[in-house]
This record gives C-alpha cells, structure tokens and sequence, in this order.
C-alpha cells in the first residue's frame, strides 16, 4: 500500500465522538463525494461515489453514530453519472433525510441543495475540533500525499474555485501555508514543507502516519547529511591527490633538468620528503622535516619549487 493509501486508511477508522464533529464530516464527505437531489414529490436521494469503498463505509459508520439509523445502498434506485463517476444511491426520504441534509448546512431554509461552488460553510466548522474532522474527510475524499521517501507533497483536488478558497483558509487557520494552482478544470489546494504536511497529519489526527513520516524524513535527513560529508571528503581528497601528483610531478622535472644539489637546504629537503611520502599531506610532510615545519611552510617550499619548474619549463 503506498503512503497516501496508509493516511487515507488510518483516516478512514478515525471516527469523530462529538455530534457536532460528526455532522462536520458528513458535510465533508457529502461535498466531496456526493450528489443530493430532490424530485418534485419532496423526496431526496443522496448518492455516493461508488468507487471509494473507504468513504461509503465511513458514511455509514456515522450515520449510524449520529442518527442511530441503518442504512445502505439502495438497490430499488438508479445509479447515475456525474463528471465521468458512477454514484450510487445511499439515502432517500423526505423529512428525515431534509432533515439530515440541513443539520449538515448542505439544505438551506429555501430549499436549495449547495455544492461546492457555495463553498465551505462557516456553521459547520465553528468549532477547532470540527474543523479537524472535516479536514479529515476532505483528505479521505480528495486527499493525497506523496511517499515522504521520494519527495514532500500534499493536495487536495477540488471542483470549484470557491471551494479550494475557503479550503485553503481553512487550513490557514491551523498556521499551516497551503497554496492554490490550476490543473486543467481543477483547482488543487497543496502543501510542499515537510514540516507543514507532519502538522497536517497532526491536525487530521493521524499519529500512525505522523510517526512513520518522521521517521522516514529522520532517515533522509542523515542519509543527506551522509552522503554530503562524503562528497565534500572525496572532494577534499581529490584535491589532495591531484595537488600532490601535480607537485611530484614538478619535483621529478626538477631533479632531471635542474638537479636537487642546485636547490636550497629547505626546498632540497622538502623535494626528498614529497618523492618519499607522495600520498602525505601538507600537515604529515611538515612533521617529516628537520626541524619539523608547519602546514603553511610545507605550502610556501611546494609552491616554490613548482614556481621553479615552470621557470624552467617557460
């Protein structure tokens, strides 16, 4: 299962305890993953995505939780197609379900049924706590999260600009930076920081997950800082050996067309000791000279018997 799968399931069996966090994630799931009409009888049907098994299952868990009601797909009504998805019916009736749909503010007193292009309203998430849940159901609806391994990246898919406005100022209200673009006919509220998709996680109350993706970013975190350390160590290395063979290769010049008994005591001395330690550094030769020389005298000798070379070079 991949890690978007684990949050949505981990999501999916958190179930709010307070009535009014879980009208919150009715409205939730009902604006993202349903359809509600009303026939000219008075009698509404509400319809759910038929291909988020997760999502039905939690509507049904809530309503029973809430309204202490079974219900279930209604074989006796139609399916139907909205957007390119199949929507099968969940809820139908007329006072009980009107009822169900105005507590949920999806019902306004005129009769009007709101979708997403009403935005998000502001009764239904008065609470923090209900914010919580609905932002938990918005995820398990239009949510998903990249793999924490391969990059950082949250977002929310939403069908109306309204929507993913007030979405973005719902998560806002949590002081974490969430962003908005346009894919094609859809607008996506995202999160990039790794730091801000955790305290999302927190937010949605999903500890499980929170904790995995810590500990993977932990792991990155090192393995970067790992392999950064042995990168800047090869360079330095590198380095090392492309002077040393620069020098030794100057050193030997000098020997054939020049003659170390031409040389001065310091400069004779420190040719002998690089042809002798050709892998040392610049610290090691110094310790190898008599008297003993520090790293910036090794580095002045070797600079100047390279000057040497190429003057006899030029």
């Amino acid at each position: 299962m991949s890690f978007s799968g684990e949050v949505k399931s981990e999501l999916g069996k958190q179930v709010a305890s307070a009535r009014h966090c879980l009208l919150a994630e009715l409205s939730a799931i009902l604006s993202n993953c349903g359809i509600c009409e009303v026939d000219e009888s008075g009698m509404y049907t509400v319809f759910l995505q038929a291909d988020v098994t997760s999502v039905s299952r939690k509507f049904f868990t809530i309503l029973k939780k809430a309204y202490n009601i079974d219900f279930g797909v209604l074989s006796e009504v139609p399916a139907k197609r909205a957007n390119g998805k199949l929507y099968q019916p969940v809820l139908r009736g007329r006072d009980d379900v009107s009822a169900i749909l105005k507590a949920i503010h999806l019902l306004e007193d005129t009769g009007r049924i709101t979708d997403q292009s009403s935005g998000i309203n502001p009764m239904i998430i008065k609470k923090a706590c209900c914010r919580r849940a609905y932002l938990r159901d918005v995820f398990l609806c239009i949510g998903s999260v990249s793999d924490p391994s391969k990059s950082y990246h949250m977002e929310f898919v939403c069908n109306d600009e309204k929507y993913a406005g007030d979405l973005k100022q719902l998560i806002e209200s949590f002081d974490i930076d969430a962003r908005i673009i346009v894919r094609k006919k859809y607008y996506v509220v995202y999160i990039k920081e790794s730091t801000a998709i955790v305290d999302m996680l927190n937010v949605m109350e999903a500890p499980v997950s929170l904790m995995n993706m810590e500990n993977e970013r932990i792991v990155k975190e090192m393995r970067g800082a790992i392999n950064r350390r042995v990168n800047c160590e090869t360079a330095n290395i590198t380095k090392t050996v492309n002077a040393a063979s620069r020098q030794t290769t100057d050193i030997l010049y000098l020997r054939d067309h020049y003659g170390f008994e031409n040389l001065p005591d310091g400069l004779k001395q420190m040719a002998e000791v690089r042809l002798q330690y050709p892998d040392a550094t610049l610290l090691e030769l110094g310790k190898y000279l008599d008297p003993p020389v520090g790293k910036s005298g090794v580095n002045h000798r070797l600079r100047k018997l390279s000057e040497l070379a190429d003057k006899l070079r030029g």
